[in-house]
């Protein structure tokens, strides 16, 4: 049986440990303060990330990977196992160029018909919650045909909201305008986003205080999930303090299998601002 590699982008943001154990490659996006530029979770961390943003005055940039920079990936995993099967799941096509500077990739390589490129149509670990769950299967000796049809599984099955601490970085990022960012921070309004199946960010909810939006939170994954069990990633910008109340309000509310902490990655921590804390949910039984 041919090996199975998994392939991502930083935008999963899967823990390095995590990446290192499974075997999972990961290709880089940029963030770029001014001139400056680091690639997201190679050059800086998570943690350093948040540290600067707070100190810039303006709102970083970032880039996708070249193709150039996936063909150097896939053409060292193919020079290493000429029989190698690569699955590589990437960030929603609606955000960002990366699935398809992927695609183009492929495209122009030999043993191309070697490697599938995924469009997650999601962003943070609900791209890193499909390659885990990937890698783990390769590692059990699935099929290609199996796991991909265990992407498309848990795509469809995955509920998952972002609460936003702050408006200031969808303001400056043009998600939202002055005037409404303004009368938002005053009213104290806690904007719940989610991600729509065809892969776009949408508005969920706006509700006014911390600790309502958390409540609601709760309600809206009990009427996705209701009485089943879970399994529960919550990813967190810079605030594990919320990530811990998040998953406390959650345990209160359901049975929880497993859960996980991971840190959003500067990336998708330049759109979302400190503060931010999402929760991914897949239901068991």
């Amino acid at each position: 049986m041919a090996r199975i590699k998994l392939v991502t982008d930083s935008t999963s943001d899967i823990p390095a440990d995590v990446r290192a154990e499974l075997g999972i490659e990961m290709v880089p996006l940029k963030v770029h303060f001014g001139s400056e530029s680091y690639r997201d979770a190679v050059d800086m961390s998570s943690e350093a990330f948040f540290e600067k943003l707070a100190a810039f005055p303006g709102l970083p940039t970032t880039s996708q990977p070249s193709p150039v920079e996936f063909m150097d990936t896939y053409r060292r995993l193919i020079e290493e196992d000429p029989e190698v099967q690569i699955i590589s799941v990437h960030l929603s096509s609606a955000f960002s160029g990366t699935y398809q500077s992927a695609v183009m990739a492929k495209s122009t390589l030999d043993g191309s018909s070697n490697i599938t490129v995924v469009d997650s149509k999601s962003a943070s670990y609900g791209i890193g919650m499909l390659v885990v769950a990937a890698a783990q299967a390769a590692k059990e000796g699935k099929t290609k045909e199996e796991i991909l049809q265990l992407i498309e599984r848990l795509r469809n099955e995955t509920a998952l909201y972002f609460l936003v601490d702050t408006l200031e970085y969808l303001q400056k990022g043009g998600r939202i305008g002055r005037a409404a960012a303004l009368v938002g921070s005053l009213l104290n309004i806690k904007p719940i986003l989610s991600i729509a199946p065809e892969g776009v960010v949408y508005s969920v909810d706006k509700v006014r205080g911390h600790k309502k939006a958390m409540a609601r939170i709760v309600e809206l994954f009990d009427k996705d999930v209701a009485g089943r069990s879970i399994r529960l990633t919550v990813a967190h910008a810079n605030a594990p303090e919320y990530a811990a109340e998040l998953h406390n309000q959650l345990q209160q509310h359901f049975r929880i299998e497993s859960v996980q902490y991971t840190s959003i990655g500067p990336v998708v921590g330049t759109h979302t601002g400190p503060g931010t804390v999402a929760a991914f949910v897949v239901p068991l039984s």
